[in-house]
């Protein structure tokens, strides 16, 4: 499928402008929840960047147990109903049990499957079932082709409209790196492409740069995590940009989504 339709007005694909996918990493507390999406509607609505706003209830592969994890189902489903009630904006969440679907597809418009479970079968035929869009993310392990099997068991399941997203490979121990000449394989597997400009690398200095390198590579949607004050973040803080970083980079995002879509 060469376009994704994820809300009106939001269409990731194709011939569409470029989707900004963005939000804190986990869901937080509800000031900053909230500063956060303000902000974010604000700063789309000012580029004309079709926005879908992203945050977990739940992060369940954290590094140490005492990590936290968010709020849990019902209280983070409940805070991101709220945001999606005040500001209009498409959501995505993480789900990272068969079990947590159902509800979660009852809030947001796109299911996402973390790239450590994307081969997990059970999971991807409840979120296949669902009938919302799916963002799968590709495995750390994994090649581009080799998530077609991963594709396969979404549509088996029911899926009509699945993304695919790049977020780095594995190369040696704790280090990353983003191929960007397999974004064509991706698209290859019949998915319009995201490029998580955050968890492509492991070094924090290197999320503008993939960013519009990703959009230059002709991603479909750019996924970066953003937050009020990273520093303070209480998941990823390493892997977010500030919004007022966000808002200077949206520019440049734009200028070259503009050129690749005119070439």
């Amino acid at each position: 499928m060469s376009t994704v339709s994820v809300a009106e007005g939001v269409t990731v694909g194709r011939g569409q402008p470029l989707v900004l996918i963005a939000g804190p990493c986990v869901v937080e507390g509800d000031e900053v929840m909230f500063a956060a999406a303000a902000r974010l509607v604000a700063l789309a609505a000012a580029q004309r960047v079709p926005l879908i706003f992203k945050s977990s209830y739940e992060k369940d592969n954290r590094t140490i147990g005492e990590a936290y994890r968010g709020p849990g189902l019902e209280r983070g489903l409940a805070c991101l109903a709220a945001l999606k009630a005040r500001f209009g904006c498409p959501l995505l969440t993480d789900v990272h049990r068969p079990s947590d679907v159902a509800a979660a597809a009852q809030v947001v418009e796109v299911l996402q499957v973390p790239a450590l479970l994307c081969r997990q079968t059970t999971l991807l035929e409840a979120v296949g079932a669902a009938g919302r869009v799916v963002n799968l993310k590709k495995g750390q392990f994994m090649s581009p082709v080799g998530l077609a099997g991963s594709v396969g068991k979404l549509r088996g399941a029911g899926a009509q409209q699945v993304l695919v997203t790049e977020r780095g490979n594995s190369f040696g121990y704790d280090r990353l790196v983003c191929d960007l000449a397999g974004l064509p394989e991706l698209r290859a597997l019949g998915c319009p492409v995201v490029v998580d400009a955050g968890h492509a690398s492991n070094a924090p200095g290197e999320i503008v740069p993939l960013a519009c390198a990703g959009v230059a590579a002709g991603a479909d949607a750019l996924f970066i995590e953003c937050h009020p004050d990273p520093a303070n973040a209480r998941s990823d803080d390493r892997r977010m940009l500030s919004l007022d970083q966000l808002e200077a980079l949206l520019p440049r995002i734009v200028r070259i989504a503009e050129a690749v879509r005119l070439r």
